[in-house]
């Protein structure tokens, strides 16, 4: 992982469920927390959605926000 792949991945915006659109760093911690216990997608937005757990269960959040780009910017 590098610095791209964290922008990115706090920038990504769901794309399906009830938080679609919204993006991963703005998902509530209960649900990526759901996900942990479920199993992440495969593939890249699996990998995005672990991270930003991560993060999250970190207490990183607060940090990152000043790299999130407004939605649809």
């Amino acid at each position: 992982m590098d610095n791209k792949d964290l922008l990115e991945a706090i920038n990504q915006e769901m794309p399906f469920g009830k938080y679609k659109g919204r993006q991963l760093l703005d998902l509530p911690e209960p649900y990526l927390v759901w996900f942990h216990g479920q199993g992440f997608p495969t593939g890249k937005l699996g990998a995005q959605l672990a991270l930003i757990y991560e993060v999250k269960l970190n207490g990183l959040e607060g940090m990152l926000r000043q790299f999130q780009r407004k939605p649809n910017s």
